[in-house]
């Protein structure tokens, strides 16, 4: 896991994704064009939530995502997403 020193305001979360499959479950190599966008990742930083919702999730959960959340984010040349709690489908 990361340490980023960015620090979520209200309820919005910052999430890692995981890598894109690189072969399927039979074995066949996935090419770089036709990768979907992972729908999982890494909560690396959360805000306090706000008076009407508290935060559910907390740093290292695992959580599934909409195939369209979020805002990406490049910090020290790794790749992030920021995005609202409400964004976030499930804790894995």
């Amino acid at each position: 896991m990361a340490d980023v020193k960015i620090k979520p305001l209200a309820d919005r979360v910052l999430v890692e994704p995981m890598q894109a499959e690189e072969k399927t479950k039979s074995g066949i190599i996935i090419p770089d064009t036709a990768k979907e966008k992972p729908q999982k990742g890494t909560v690396v930083a959360a805000g306090p939530g706000t008076k009407d919702e508290k935060m559910e999730v907390k740093v290292g959960d695992v959580v599934l995502y909409g195939k369209y959340a979020g805002s990406e984010l490049s910090i020290e040349g790794k790749d992030y997403l920021m995005m609202r709690q409400s964004d976030i489908l499930a804790v894995i």
